[in-house]
């Protein structure tokens, strides 16, 4: 039999041999081998790291050859054969790349650190040669012009998506411009795999070690067995302990903690291992990644005819321009500014009280004074409610349990069937309606130093009808691993954030579409935010937050009172929230209204910075960016590039669909299978504002409401 070249080459990889002095075995790439999981679900249990880079060679060579096919068609360019024989090339590709992308952003290993120095400038060379390959093109633009207008439904828009996506790209360039298109997307891919380096590194560096528990007044006894446990967690290669507790920062500027640490001088420490984890005033410094990112980012635009990145990037949103998302945001930040000046008053008011009438509020005081004015006010705080939100409860019967309300799915845990890449995860089963399995569902709730940090949903197999695959979906997040024998108890922001990354997880597991491309979340970064947004609201619906918010110990229900209590403060205070978006929704615009010219040195970045957030009457020392440039992995490690603005233009759909919902009743399987029916089994298959028109009725999102939901 007739070997060909993409066989060989996976069957080479498929065969890995280890030499040891006795024996000599080899044994299957389980990478390239078809899965006996449920689901095709990457089996874990058989996955080695060495196994990655020969699994990544042979698909790489097998996408090659099935482009090279495509290319070498006699036949005229059709969608028979050219879209479609295109939306099925690089399957293997895909399949390897989920699973080893998981790990590069959940459990980042030394060994996965290499590999991906290795892998990703493959890749990257792989999607320049896609990218501008001509007679790919000329191929797919035949299609385009000649069977566009006949085309109907998906076929339609699939062959839109592929023809928009190659001249985005550059397909249309001429060759010296191309030419160095080619040479930015190796450039931008070798420093975000250098961002993806460095701030995890930054992050993990920036614990604040104390010496003594004393030092740790006010906080519960629970996190400082926390802080103990993340000191031990961070033992030397000597087995020693700089300290014996530890204080972890977390992703945002600000950090949990100082809403109870009683030490002011120790909560200014916290505060500025935050802020400058990442600035060049410690260890480490971004900002020269940064500045060459975003330079070439600018240049990018340039190339393609736009003025600036934010103009390019924006053009296939719901916004469509950087004029249209500069007038949503002023117009919040008019309203937003008076009542943020009103709160902090307020709570440097109530500090005065007990620290004097000179007493200056500063920004790392800020939640500790907050937080006191609350338990004052409503008689509330954290450490009272935590004990209702265990992490388990809130999962199976909060989360799962509205989704079954709601939407008629129920969740069967697989503890043994499907292995994990980590000890700390779940899988479960999804079930429809019908009693038919739907998708699986993998969690992965608790922080560790290989994680970086932030929530995030991603997929190990999407669902396409033409593939026959279904949904393999999992859920990451950065919450605290209680010490063996302990609770693992959540704050109400890491209880809907729980629900929020679910919400993508749902978008995924309804999604019903017939191509890969297609399915799923692949939609508009300003509206794949909506389902998740939306999502959050079922966790303070009273039938919902009655089934989940139980006593760890006893089982009880939240009392009455407390619960009362405890809703009322969601709204406490909540400009800050919204002021600490707002400003980093500002500063990634900023970096992205510029030409190549104008990018500032890593020198200049920090002044930039300031001149960006004064410009839009948004610095304010109170109440800082969410994340500043050094540290915003949102805009310079993953897809959201001009595109932060998609959290608060998605929360205006999300809040629309919650008013809909409300009126019809929030818990009605009617309502819940409208939504799946109109917009989450829909992944990119139409308009999506027409989605959101068909399920509201509405001609166009009303941000009216977002300042009411927000409490302001």
């Amino acid at each position: 039999m007739k070997q060909t070249i993409m066989t060989i080459a996976i069957a080479s990889a498929m065969t890995m041999t280890f030499c040891g002095c006795q024996e000599q075995t080899q044994r299957e790439n389980p990478l390239l081998a078809e899965s006996t999981l449920p689901f095709g679900a990457p089996d874990f249990s058989k996955i080695q790291p060495e196994d990655y880079l020969p699994a990544f060679e042979a698909a790489l060579q097998q996408q090659r050859e099935n482009i090279q096919k495509i290319v070498e068609c006699t036949d005229s360019a059709t969608f028979e054969n050219t879209i479609l024989p295109f939306e099925e090339s690089g399957q293997l590709l895909e399949r390897v790349g989920r699973v080893f992308f998981a790990l590069t952003n959940a459990d980042k290993t030394p060994e996965i650190t290499e590999i991906e120095k290795k892998v990703q400038p493959m890749i990257t060379e792989l999607e320049n040669e896609i990218s501008f390959n001509k007679q790919l093109f000329e191929r797919i633009r035949t299609v385009y012009d000649n069977e566009h207008d006949t085309l109907q439904g998906e076929d339609q828009k699939l062959l839109e998506e592929i023809y928009k996506d190659f001249v985005r790209k550059g397909a249309l360039l001429p060759d010296d411009k191309m030419e160095r298109m080619k040479q930015i997307n190796l450039r931008i891919a070798d420093l975000q795999q250098q961002w993806g380096d460095a701030l995890p590194a930054a992050t993990n560096d920036a614990v604040v070690w104390v010496d003594n528990k004393e030092e740790l007044a006010g906080l519960s006894e629970a996190d400082i067995a926390q802080c103990a446990k993340d000191a031990e967690s961070r033992k030397g290669a000597e087995g020693d302990l700089q300290s014996p507790y530890a204080i972890v920062i977390v992703n945002t500027t600000q950090q949990p903690l100082l809403a109870n640490l009683d030490n002011r001088e120790l909560r200014r420490k916290v505060f500025e291992a935050s802020v400058h984890r990442a600035d060049g005033t410690g260890e480490h410094n971004t900002f020269p990644i940064v500045c060459e990112i975003a330079k070439l980012r600018a240049e990018q635009a340039e190339l393609m005819g736009y003025p600036n990145y934010a103009a390019y990037s924006l053009e296939n949103t719901m916004a469509k321009t950087p004029e249209n998302v500069y007038a949503f945001l002023k117009s919040l930040i008019a309203q937003y500014t008076p009542k943020a000046d009103a709160e902090t008053k307020a709570i440097e008011d109530f500090a005065r009280q007990t620290e004097g009438p000179d007493f200056q509020l500063q920004p790392y005081d800020r939640f500790y004074y907050s937080a006191k004015m609350k338990k004052q006010l409503l008689d509330v705080s954290d450490d009272e409610v935590k004990p209702y939100f265990n992490v388990d409860s809130v999962l199976l019967n909060g989360v799962f349990y509205a989704a079954n309300r709601v939407y008629g799915l129920t969740f069967k845990e697989l503890t043994a069937d499907v292995p994990t890449y980590h000890p700390d995860m779940r899988v479960f089963e999804v079930i429809d309606k019908d009693g038919k399995s739907r998708a699986l569902f993998y969690c992965d709730y608790f922080r560790r130093p290989t994680k970086r940090g932030g929530a995030w949903m991603d997929e190990f197999q999407k669902q396409s009808r033409q593939r026959n695959t279904q949904c393999i979906v999992f859920n990451v997040c950065n919450s605290a691993k209680a010490p063996d024998g302990q609770p693992s108890l959540l704050t109400w922001d890491e209880v809907t954030t729980m629900f929020h990354e679910f919400g993508h997880a749902l978008h995924a597991i309804l999604s019903d579409c017939h191509y890969n491309r297609l399915s799923s979340t692949d939609v508009a970064r300003d509206f794949v935010e909506m389902p998740s947004q939306f999502n959050e609201s079922f966790a303070s619906i009273p039938e919902i937050f009655d089934h989940y918010a139980r006593h760890y110990e006893t089982g009880a229900p939240m009392p009455a009172d407390l619960k009362e209590r405890m809703l009322k403060s969601i709204t406490f205070q909540t400009a800050y929230a919204l002021g600490e978006n707002l400003a980093a929704t500002c500063l990634d615009m900023a970096w992205h209204m510029l030409t190549p010219a104008e990018v500032p040195t890593p020198e200049q970045a920090p002044a930039f910075e300031t001149e960006a957030l004064q410009k839009v009457g948004l610095l304010n020392p109170q109440i800082l960016p969410r994340y500043s440039t050094s540290y915003f992995n949102h805009v310079w490690g993953s897809g959201y590039a001009a595109g932060y603005y998609s959290y608060l233009w998605t929360e205006v759909l999300a809040v629309n669909i919650a008013d809909v919902f409300a009126q019809r009743g929030p818990l009605k399987p009617e309502t819940g299978q409208d939504m799946r029916d109109k917009i989450l089994s829909r992944g990119n298959t139409g308009d999506l504002m027409k989605m959101f028109s068909d399920f509201t009725g509405m001609d166009k999102p009303d941000a009216s409401g977002l300042l009411k939901a927000r409490g302001l």
